[in-house]
């Protein structure tokens, strides 16, 4: 073809049967809005342009096309009140007024986001092909729905569709249903909407009456394709089919790409995850979401979650941790049940261990705090040693401070370090200390209180509660 096609995306419906305040190509398949997938098969196809034509919470829906594709990339036609599809596409006919008439528009179902880009080139190549400029796809669905028949004449030649609140019981038998997508021609595509009528049972302007046109010219072409594939969604039922399918369908991508699941079922994988490297190995209840990276040989045990998160070749992630918007170096050693909190940076060779919660962190390489502590707002230097029960005290209530641990230094079990402090290179903090004030290089903080042991007091506290036990029993009646 010499010029790519124009993609026209209807997206304007209400969705009331999602039940949902939220736009029904709004949300979320395997993490990416639905109608995001569309534009994406899209523009893998070669689209020269794309229309999205809106309607319920328009500005909403818009807003999320510009942020995840670019303020314009994704040009928008306004579907003010919902008069059928054909009512659809006569709204976006403005935005190609300057195209020509042998331009090919294909257009596509908004709320069907598992349609492949191969199948939009092949919908396209089969209008240029096609004498009477129109293509279709159609599919069998694998359970009653009431989808549009294709009616053939006695050659085979397709006639017509018929929707299904107009079919006669005869034409419900059809086995061959419109999957509402097309690729017409853009002229006759400007004719034929301008004899649409709404006499009909929905009193719309039905877009499948261009088949009837299209066969007064030679007919139409219908291309088979999988129920799976075009499967539009209409509800929260048909929301999570399309979802299980998604996922399975980015699984399978990862495992083929070197990714070891041990039970694809209960792994769930982001659209937008990768990339993941070789020997990637993940076990049960993992999920990765958002724009997560991982690298070669890394461990992802069971139950972790990460958000937004790079982790760098041979790491090993322990179960049930947490990360979300982090980094993670080579060869660190994250959890069990770690949390790492947004802008955590875990250098090289680190470790972050049970019950260790990092925020607004950078735990340099090598350094470790394996138990029990939170580090918030604060600077790890490499070979540092945080002890169980640390705390850094960053927040005073109305700003965060920042705590400074060099190189080296030893942050023994139980201590707070009250930002903003700095523990120098080196430096030890004894156990159960409280720092409020620098501590210099090599020193030794401490703000223990003398230790006394009262000899004997033990033996004649148990002595003393004992009789008080026994006197307690003898007055009982």
């Amino acid at each position: 073809m010499s010029q790519a096609p124009i993609v026209f995306i209807m997206a304007a419906g209400l969705g009331t049967r999602m039940k949902s305040d939220t736009a029904k190509v709004l949300h979320k398949i395997a993490g990416r809005p639905v109608l995001h997938w569309i534009v994406l098969a899209a523009k893998q196809a070669g689209a020269g342009r794309v229309v999205a034509i809106l309607g319920h919470q328009n500005e909403t829906v818009k807003a999320s096309l510009d942020a995840a594709f670019g303020p314009g990339a994704v040009d928008i036609a306004i579907q003010p009140e919902q008069r059928g599809t054909g009512h659809a596409v006569q709204c976006a006919l403005p935005a190609v007024e300057k195209e020509s008439d042998d331009r090919i528009v294909a257009i596509l179902a908004g709320d069907a986001p598992l349609l492949q880009s191969e199948r939009i080139a092949q919908l396209v190549e089969a209008c240029a092909a096609n004498k009477a400029g129109l293509s279709l796809l159609s599919t069998v669905p694998d359970r009653d729905m009431p989808y549009g028949r294709l009616v053939r004449d006695r050659e085979g030649l397709l006639e017509k569709i018929v929707e299904d609140v107009d079919a006669t019981p005869e034409q419900k038998k059809i086995k061959d249903a419109n999957a509402s997508f097309y690729a017409v021609r853009l002229g006759h595509l400007r004719k034929d909407l301008q004899t649409l009528r709404a006499d009909n049972k929905k009193g719309e302007l039905y877009l499948t009456d261009l088949v009837a046109h299209a066969y007064k010219r030679g007919g139409a072409t219908a291309i088979d394709a999988p129920w799976e594939e075009v499967s539009g969604i209409n509800d929260r039922v048909d929301l999570s089919a399309v979802e299980a399918a998604a996922r399975r369908r980015v699984n399978e991508h990862w495992m083929r790409a070197g990714v070891t699941m041990i039970d694809p079922k209960s792994t769930y994988i982001d659209a937008d995850v990768g990339p993941l490297g070789k020997d990637v190995w993940l076990a049960p209840g993992v999920c990765l979401r958002g724009k997560t990276q991982i690298g070669d040989h890394v461990r992802v045990d069971t139950g972790c979650v990460l958000t937004d998160v790079t982790v760098a070749a041979h790491t090993q992630l322990k179960p049930y941790s947490v990360l979300t918007e982090s980094q993670v170096g080579e060869r660190a050693q994250i959890g069990p049940f770690s949390h790492l909190r947004p802008a955590s940076r875990i250098d090289d060779d680190a470790h972050i261990g049970n019950f260790v919660e990092t925020k607004k962190t950078h735990v340099m390489q090598g350094a470790k705090a394996n138990h029990l502590a939170y580090l918030g707002d604060a600077s790890i230097g490499s070979k540092a040693n945080i002890g169980a029960g640390t705390i850094t005290c960053n927040y005073d209530g109305v700003s965060k401070h920042k705590t400074t641990i060099e190189e080296g230094a030893f942050i023994g079990s139980d201590s707070q370090l009250v930002a903003p402090v700095t523990v120098g290179r080196g430096a030890y903090v004894g156990s159960g200390t409280t720092v409020t004030k620098d501590v210099p290089r090599g020193a030794l903080a401490l703000t223990r209180v003398k230790q006394v042991n009262v000899e004997g007091w033990a033996d004649r506290f148990r002595e003393a509660q004992a009789k008080r036990k026994k006197a307690g029993e003898g007055g009982e009646h």
